[in-house]
């Protein structure tokens, strides 16, 4: 069974993940691309006074398709994005906002790692190709922040989630299920062609 997180989290909830775990999130987690990443780390405090308060918020890869239905925004499609784009950024995110998860697909670097066990935060990886079935969790949008600076897949979209599935890729004890799996593939190579 998925181990069932409400959010906002602590760090107490955070530290006590272990890697390979199951998890589902209900709560709030805000879809952040490249160019919110670049800009959230380059920019002085007034000047994202227009951002929601992100104090341990949950970031999520993933530039969502969405579109108006009778005056409210709707969720078609919500598939993760390859995270290690935003490796140089991530780091410095985690420490300024002491956000508590990061959610995307294929894992990042070091850094992000490092700041993982510092601060007290997790790497959830979320499944590719079910961009469908993650939009189905999204039970609400309750906001949308740099709209018309970014557009719509690099905007900064709030989603109120509920059971949305994710698998703990990278702990906040420095651990990395995808550091793991690159040096057993590379252990393998070795053994095959030495």
């Amino acid at each position: 069974m998925p181990t069932q997180l409400q959010l906002p989290l602590n760090e107490e909830q955070v530290r006590a993940l272990q890697l390979n775990e199951q998890v589902e999130l209900t709560g709030r987690i805000y879809t952040a691309r490249d160019a919110v990443h670049k800009f959230l780390s380059e920019a002085e405090p007034k000047e994202i006074m227009q951002a929601p308060d992100l104090t341990n918020a949950v970031f999520y890869h993933c530039g969502p398709v969405i579109i108006k239905e009778q005056g409210a925004w709707k969720v078609t499609a919500a598939g993760p994005t390859t995270s290690m784009r935003e490796e140089p950024y991530m780091a410095g995110l985690i420490e300024k906002f002491a956000l508590k998860a990061v959610i995307g697909k294929g894992g990042m670097g070091a850094a992000t790692a490092a700041a993982c066990k510092r601060f007290g935060c997790v790497y959830l990886h979320a499944v590719g190709g079910a961009a469908q079935v993650l939009a189905s969790t999204v039970k609400n949008i309750p906001s949308v922040h740099f709209l018309e600076e970014f557009g719509f897949p690099e905007a900064l979209w709030c989603f109120e989630v509920e059971k949305f599935p994710a698998v703990v890729s990278m702990d906040a004890k420095g651990n990395s299920l995808h550091k793991q799996v690159l040096q057993d593939s590379q252990q393998q190579k070795t053994a095959l062609c030495p």
